[in-house]
């Protein structure tokens, strides 16, 4: 038998085919704030729809937690009990409703919830501190919170200084708050093992567009501050497109005909590894698996071991989220106790990746396709997808753009666009990237011009348009899937009253791709140890942001002509 050449048809020739009139993926151009933009002639129009979609599969299980299993339906009756519900409080279109949870079944009856009677859901990070969160609450003007118990005790203390903020929803919460504005959630919905008793009510009577504002996802900038970007609902749904694009691209490369959906096949499954309030957890992975009739399965905390269980007893077929997520389940010493065939992709995105992770997880689950992919808040997820024999080919690659978006490189210093396989600075365009950061013109002017948004990466693309992320122009590290911004950790340290300059780098780590290390210079006359600076940014910023070392050194920070810290000569300290 002869092998079939691979690939079969190019990168263009596979997404026309996919793309053509009249098929599921066919595209459409449509003015999105004056600018032509082509779109899914397809998608949803808005999470309404996606929401329909997901309860139209019924009994079937959507959500586990531990011992916690609801099905489609029940989620959708708890959905509309609390939009039902919020709208009693008052909540309406263009409100601000913030979600403060770990991954809990309640986190996407919430967001669902408020995204049915119109309001702009805003998750916030649940690792932030008190003084991050009590930030986010007053910066977005949130009427309304749902948060666990957890996050509860990190901003009681903090709900004085947020004038908006009229009521807070807390679930799973065994004590009673002596706060007026904090009531229980579990009072308007019941436990999450109950949801399939409730009645059965009406969608809410709100007008909904695909250009609405939907969501307000904050990612910090390199002032230090964050920033909210202002999604859409289309936005939003352009990930559900997108996600079912890359496999049937697959086939076609291979030169195999892509099979159809089977409503009646085995159920897709999804470990959950990623945080809801991460545009990934949400656009990428939340709105898909609704629409699809995935199941979604959720850890308090992840851990290979207990994933592994997990993957066994659920059938899971989808695992991954950040790379650190797929080294933890390859070289776990007890992988081998435990049946992991169900797994058919094991993807991620979100930290840098070595090469030889796609490699190894080929080697381990030969019957698996391993996937990376590349995107920001600002492009609400999946900008790029890169899959199967493509990534085994270009494993340094994010992939090629999604065939509704953009991508070119700019030269930083001129603007010019520069041509195949030159390196400057990568933009986007599509009906993915968001309106522009809430409240903040003169971000939204400097990131947004004419449709596209400048994502402060250095990349090239090649001939064939597959994308590679050479570095950042902006000063961040990723430590697993988080973003550090280095300004903010170095403002912390500034306030320390010893320390006179200070510089933030990211450390290579194998799993978790980086990590961030402080170089630091004290004043004269002044002492502090690594542990009271390390303890010192604990106290302000969530726990991801602490150096995991810090070097003190008494001579200043190396500076070039500018006076600007040399932090490639820094990174040569730590090894």
């Amino acid at each position: 038998m002869t092998e079939k050449p691979w690939p079969a048809m190019s990168i263009a020739q596979a997404h026309a085919a996919l793309t053509a009139p009249g098929m599921p993926f066919e595209m459409e151009e449509r003015s999105i704030r004056g600018v032509p933009t082509r779109v899914w002639k397809n998608a949803p129009p808005t999470l309404r729809e996606v929401f329909l979609l997901g309860r139209g599969h019924g009994d079937r299980i959507f959500l586990t937690y531990e011992e916690d299993r609801a099905s489609f339906e029940a989620f959708a009756r708890a959905t509309l009990t609390l939009a039902k519900q919020l709208q009693a409080d008052g909540v309406g279109k263009g409100d601000r409703v913030a979600i403060i949870m770990r991954n809990l079944p309640e986190w996407p009856v919430a967001y669902f919830a408020a995204a049915l009677v119109g309001a702009i859901v805003t998750p916030l990070n649940a690792w932030w501190t008190g003084p991050e969160l009590e930030y986010g609450l007053t910066d977005s003007g949130a009427r309304l919170a749902f948060v666990d118990a957890e996050r509860l005790a990190r901003i009681e203390e903090h709900l004085h200084a947020c004038p908006d903020l009229q009521r807070v929803y807390v679930t799973r919460f065994s004590e009673e708050s002596a706060h007026p504005a904090v009531f229980c959630l579990e009072d308007v919905i019941g436990p999450v093992n109950d949801w399939a008793a409730l009645a059965e009510l009406p969608l809410p009577d709100v007008a909904l567009d695909p250009d609405n504002d939907a969501t307000i996802f904050y990612t910090s900038g390199t002032t230090g501050k964050p920033k909210g970007a202002l999604a859409t609902h289309r936005n939003i749904v352009s990930n559900i497109m997108a996600s079912g694009l890359s496999g049937a691209r697959s086939y076609l490369r291979r030169g195999e005909t892509p099979p159809l959906p089977d409503p009646d096949g085995p159920q897709k499954a999804t470990l959950l590894s990623v945080p809801f309030f991460h545009a990934t957890g949400c656009f990428a992975v939340l709105g898909p698996s609704l629409a699809a009739g995935a199941k979604l399965c959720l850890m308090r905390k992840f851990e290979a071991e207990a994933a592994m269980k997990l993957i066994e007893r659920e059938r899971i077929t989808s695992a991954g989220g950040v790379p650190t997520i797929a080294w933890q389940l390859l070289e776990h010493p007890e992988r081998h106790n435990y049946d992991l065939s169900s797994l058919e992709t094991v993807s991620y995105g979100g930290a840098p990746s070595a090469p030889e992770l796609v490699r190894k997880i080929k080697e381990t689950w030969p019957k698996s396709q391993p996937g990376n992919g590349w995107g920001m808040t600002e492009t609400s997820a999946t900008f790029t997808h890169h899959m199967a024999e493509d990534y085994l080919a270009r494993p340094d690659s994010c992939g090629p753009a999604v065939p509704v978006c953009d991508m070119k490189i700019v030269d930083v210093a001129t603007g010019a666009e520069l041509g195949p396989d030159q390196v400057g600075e990568l933009w986007g365009k599509g009906p993915n990237v968001v309106k522009g950061y809430w409240n903040k013109p003169e971000a939204t002017a400097q990131t947004f011009v004419d449709g596209w948004v400048r994502t402060g990466d250095l990349a090239r693309i090649d001939a064939e348009g597959f994308c590679f992320i050479i570095d950042r122009a902006k000063d961040m590290l990723i430590r697993g899937g988080e973003n550090i911004y280095c300004i903010e950790v170095e403002n912390c340290l500034y306030d320390h009253p010893a320390v006179m300059d200070a510089a933030i780098v990211g450390i290579p780590h194998k799993t978790l791709g980086e990590e961030p290390g402080a170089v630091v210079t004290l004043k004269p006359s002044t002492q502090a140890t690594e542990a009271e600076l390390r303890a010192h940014v604990a106290e302000h910023l969530a726990a991801f942001k602490v150096p995991v070392k810090v070097i003190i050194q008494r001579e200043t920070l190396p500076r070039n002509a500018n006076g600007k810290i040399m932090k490639n000569e820094l990174k040569k300290l730590f090894g």
